[in-house]
């Protein structure tokens, strides 16, 4: 069991309520919270892909982080984002490297010609819009995802709102992925998943995390949650690390040429 961190259940939380929460760096959580990681590898993957191809385009790409740790990015790079403080972030980070950063809401059709790349990849994306990706991509090309898979982190989810309905919990089927990107046209050639365990070491980190990832609590404030937030601060003390379990899948496919 990790030391119980001495800091009041007021300054944890205020110190999380204050830290920023735009781009997907999640280096604020270095010992207050940790996660398994897949064993895929899915930036290892990602890179290994960019470095052969020639178009390439990330999709919801956050504030750039994961698309910049690639070492080497194709001639021509593109991604898109939604949430204008990511956009601003990526723009920073990823137009040194000549990527150019498109502001696109999440459900609107991707703003490139059809056939514009020869590799889309996305890590996270809120939904996939197979449709649009069989679209922008050439024949022959590629689509590499890490995606949310079900009931991912619900042990957080259902403290807070209670148990979920069933076709909210197995959402995000990777099957469904499966089936959805062949009825878009596009051959799966990889589909993995695993359940990844998950500590949060003090109320901040659960706060922060809620604060990050907005669509897991909707309309999460630490004012409307307070009672259930020093419950929870109240059972880590004397209980340990509060144990969650994050579900993620990788899947491949490629449009025939």
């Amino acid at each position: 069991m990790s030391p119980v961190d001495p800091r009041t259940y007021d300054d944890l939380v205020a110190e999380a309520d204050a830290a920023p929460v735009d781009g997907w760096d999640f280096s604020w959580f270095d010992g207050r919270a940790t996660e398994e990681r897949p064993s895929w590898g899915y930036a290892r993957l990602m890179a290994r892909r960019l470095a052969r191809a020639t178009a390439a385009l990330d999709i919801q790409t956050g504030g750039g982080e994961v698309l910049a740790s690639a070492p080497t990015l194709p001639p021509l790079t593109a991604a898109t984002e939604a949430w204008p403080p990511n956009v601003a972030r990526a723009t920073a980070l990823l137009a040194p490297r000549g990527v150019v950063v498109v502001a696109s809401p999440e459900d609107a059709p991707l703003p490139f010609a059809d056939g514009a790349f020869d590799l889309v990849v996305s890590r996270h994306p809120v939904k996939a819009h197979w449709p649009e990706i069989a679209r922008v991509l050439r024949p022959g090309g590629g689509y590499l995802s890490q995606e949310v898979g079900p009931a991912s982190v619900f042990e957080v989810v259902e403290y807070f709102l209670g148990p979920q309905p069933e076709a909210i919990r197995t959402g995000r089927d990777p099957e469904r992925a499966r089936r959805d990107a062949e009825a878009a046209g596009l051959r799966v050639t990889d589909l993995r998943a695993e359940r990844l365990r998950i500590e949060f070491h003090d109320i901040g980190a659960v706060v922060h995390f809620l604060r990050k990832v907005i669509w897991m609590v909707p309309g999460f404030t630490v004012e409307r949650y307070g009672e259930r937030l020093r419950e929870l601060h109240e059972r880590i003390v004397a209980e340990g690390p509060f144990v969650a379990h994050s579900s993620r899948f990788l899947i491949e496919a490629h449009k025939p040429r």
